[in-house]
Formats: C-alpha cells, sequence, structure tokens
C-alpha cells in the first residue's frame, strides 16, 4: 500500500487534522462570538483569498519531474482500454510522441518555466477578479444591515467595512488558522512530498475553481436556507459541519490525483 494510502488509513493525516481544526473556529464564532450567517461567509471568501495566493507559491514553485510521471506506463493503459478504437498506427505515433517527450526533457522544463511567465499574472488577474466579484455577490446579498444605517454595501466604500467587522467578531482568528492550515498543507504535501515535481503550471492555474466553485455554492445555498429559517444556531453548525467534509473531500481527493499522477494510474 502506498504512504498516502497508510496515512489514509491511519487517520487524518496532519494535514487533514489541521485543516479540521481551522475549520472549528468559524464554529466557536457561532457558538461562543455570536456569529451571524454573514460572519462565517466572509471567513469562507478569505479563504478563496487564502487558497489562491497558496496556489501562486505552487505554480512559482512546481517543477516536473518526468521520472515521477510514468508517460509510457499510462500511455499504455490508455491504449489498452480503447484498443477497439485505435488502429496500429495511431498507437505507434502516440508512443513516437512520448518518447520525444522524454527525449527533450531538458527542454520541456525550461519551456514549462517560462510558460510561468504567462500562466502566473493571468491566473492572478482571472482568479483576483473571480473573487472580487463573488466576494461583491455574498456582501451585497448577505451583508445588508451589518454596517450602522443598513442599506446595500456599494462596490468598493463599504466592502473593507464589512470585511473589518467579521474580523473585529472573531474572523481574523479563523482567517488566521486556515492561512496556517493551507501553508502546512503546501510545505508539508506539496514540497514536502515532493507534489511539485508531478504537476505542471497550466493545471495548477484551473485547480483551485473546482473546489470553491462547489464548496460555495454549497455555503450560499446553506446561508440562504439558514436566513430564510431565521438564522437558528443548530443550523449554522450543521453548515459549518458540512463545510468541513466537503474540505476534507476535496482536500484528499486533490493529493491522491498527484500521487496517481506518480504511479500513472
Amino acid at each position: 500500500m502506498s504512504q498516502f494510502g497508510l496515512n489514509t488509513a491511519k487517520g487524518l493525516g496532519p494535514s487533514g487534522m489541521l485543516l479540521v481544526a481551522a475549520n472549528l473556529i468559524p464554529l466557536a464564532g457561532v457558538l461562543v462570538w455570536d456569529w451571524s450567517v454573514f460572519h462565517v461567509v466572509v471567513v469562507y471568501w478569505l479563504e478563496n483569498v487564502i487558497i489562491g495566493v497558496v496556489n501562486i507559491f505552487k505554480m512559482i514553485t512546481c517543477s516536473p519531474d518526468p521520472k515521477q510521471i510514468d508517460l509510457k506506463g499510462k500511455l499504455m493503459r490508455r491504449l489498452s482500454e480503447k484498443q477497439e478504437q485505435i488502429d496500429d498506427e495511431e498507437a505507434r505515433k502516440a508512443f513516437e510522441f512520448t518518447q520525444k517527450l522524454e527525449s527533450n526533457k531538458g527542454k520541456l522544463a525550461a519551456i514549462h518555466h517560462a510558460s510561468k511567465l504567462f500562466f502566473i499574472p493571468f491566473f492572478t488577474f482571472h482568479y483576483g477578479f473571480f473573487c472580487l466579484v463573488h466576494g461583491v455577490f455574498i456582501f451585497a446579498l448577505l451583508g445588508k444591515g451589518e454596517l450602522i444605517g443598513g442599506g446595500m454595501p456599494s462596490l468598493f466604500d463599504e466592502l473593507g467595512d464589512l470585511v473589518k467587522l467579521a474580523l473585529e467578531a472573531g474572523g481574523l482568528w479563523a482567517a488566521l488558522g486556515l492561512v496556517v492550515s493551507h501553508l502546512f498543507s503546501f510545505f508539508a504535501n506539496y514540497l514536502g512530498k515532493s507534489e511539485y515535481r508531478r504537476t505542471v503550471a497550466p493545471l495548477l492555474m484551473v485547480a483551485p475553481y473546482g473546489r470553491i466553485v462547489v464548496l460555495h455554492l454549497a455555503i450560499i445555498f446553506g446561508a440562504f436556507a439558514t436566513m430564510a429559517l431565521g438564522s437558528p444556531v443548530y443550523l449554522l453548525v450543521i453548515l459549518i459541519v458540512g463545510k468541513i467534509m466537503l474540505d476534507l473531500k476535496f482536500h484528499n481527493r486533490a493529493h491522491r490525483k498527484l500521487l496517481a499522477h506518480q504511479l500513472g494510474q
């Protein structure tokens, strides 16, 4: 059994346990600091920003090693799965292409690092704009009444004030907990377990979106349902626990995919 499999069998692993611990701070916010739905969602929005910053670190440091990515093995498996759909000539060309990739791995590494000059700025702009629009949406719909005098928050004038209110209510500790969790996973898993040798910048550029879109659709729908029912504490607890479960699912899936790239699965 792989090392990752052993760690999973024994428990969550250090990064998984730290992820759960960081996500329990919003639970304390609800039970101890009397957080509203808005406070909870703001913390989860801040986590999107944290994920984006960490992902930029990943893109900067990624350096794929062809020896850790079994191109030929993966190709063999794909061809055997689709042998009825692929003729001999197509199979031969596929093998030749794989051999060219491996024989020119030095050039490919240089090209990959040069490509970061495009992918990193593009991701920073695109993801930053995505977070801004997402933030305006949730602050406009959930932040009404949080500021003195009420009203719908404008695009920029009141966003900072709304975030500040959430941080002063204990959100700063929750945000710091999430920073520690994601940085620990970056150093322990991504760098420590050489995950940076098994991925490339274009894949990293799109990696965060699947996780945050699914998570925040669930969070937003859950938040509206909670507000519609008067924001009872038990529903806020259910919302947070559900987020923790989804978070762990995506966390484990991401690391399994990187391990599969090494094993050629």
